[in-house]
């Protein structure tokens, strides 16, 4: 199979791609590697004999021009995401996100197998409106509370993407399907989310140990379950056409035992600083991942502890931010 990762020098792409190389398949990486980050991991996979690493700009219509036809599947998954991100410049995160997907539209051809990622992000206005229930279905409703808001420019972005897909591929015969990510985590994701941050803070020795929004809730699923599960929606001809949850409703936990736990890894015992959730957080998130079940047999596999850990020793080993 050949395979075409759009963003597959990021977090979650670069996963992905170690996983279809180790399955035997072809690959090539499109990136700008402004987020995609030059390091060991990525030189790994670049001296791999099956794959080609491109660079270029999926906003510039230069770069779709220059880009081959006749993968097996593609992946959406070049995007402006993280807190700071957005809150810092929300028109490049709705100018990136949206022109990377269009683009993609523009060039894909009938038949084509496309995985456009999106993010839970989508649920919370409503959410916070309390006409959102947790653990959240597919098929509740969404909403923007406030379009002025830099904080929803990224669900804005996501949302206008899972249009375009959904009604682009009915209109040009492409097999789009639509994947909304719930609090993925694992190695080289970066220091701005919540589990990399606080190992790199137990590892610098922090005392008092900061913990903001303890009293929240979210349901955390490891990047290699987060992998296994776009690969049996991408092998589901049932998924095409479909927004389905990927996350891991297994592994729900409150922020300060979180935090308790990356301490006990880290083999440090600081006091405790319960501060104020990031303004805008919603207090709790976790999938309901029965429509991923149905139509993939997907379980997630990867426990909690177990995953904090693995990306605790990779932070310890590997972080050079």
């Amino acid at each position: 199979m050949k395979a075409l990762l759009l963003g597959g020098a990021g977090f979650i792409g670069l996963h992905l791609a170690k996983r279809l190389l180790a399955d035997g398949h072809e690959v090539t990486i499109v990136d700008d590697f402004s987020r995609g980050r030059e390091d060991a991991d990525l030189d790994a996979v670049r001296a791999h004999e099956s794959v080609e690493v491109i660079s270029g700009d999926l906003t510039s219509p230069a770069t779709w021009a220059s880009l081959p036809h006749g993968f097996d599947q593609i992946y959406l998954l070049a995007a402006v995401v993280g807190v700071r991100n957005v809150e810092k410049d929300p028109a490049r995160v709705v100018r990136v996100n949206t022109l990377a997907a269009l683009h993609l539209l523009d060039w894909a051809q009938e038949g084509d197998r496309i995985f456009f990622a999106s993010t839970s992000e989508v649920y919370a206005g409503g959410v916070d409106a309390g006409i959102v229930p947790v653990p959240t279905a597919e098929d509740v409703p969404v909403m923007i509370a406030d379009v002025t808001s830099p904080r929803f420019a990224y669900a804005i972005s996501k949302l206008l993407g899972e249009s375009a897909f959904i009604h682009g591929a009915r209109a040009q015969g492409l097999k789009a399907v639509v994947g909304r990510f719930h609090n993925v985590y694992g190695d080289r994701m970066g220091a701005d989310h919540v589990i990399p941050e606080m190992a790199l803070r137990a590892q610098n020795g922090e005392e008092p140990f900061r913990v903001w929004g303890a009293d929240q809730f979210r349901a955390f699923c490891h990047v290699d379950d987060a992998v296994e599960a776009m690969l049996r929606l991408m092998a589901s001809d049932e998924a095409i056409g479909e927004i389905v949850h990927i996350g891991d409703d297994t592994a729900e936990t409150n922020i300060a035992d979180l935090a308790k736990l990356v301490l006990r890894i880290a083999n440090v015992s600081p006091t405790l600083s319960l501060l104020d959730a990031p303004a805008g957080s919603v207090a709790r998130r976790c999938p309901d991942l029965g429509k991923l079940r149905r139509l993939t047999g997907y379980e997630p596999s990867v426990p909690l502890e177990e995953g904090v850990r693995r990306t605790f020793e990779w932070y310890r080993e590997s972080w050079r931010g």
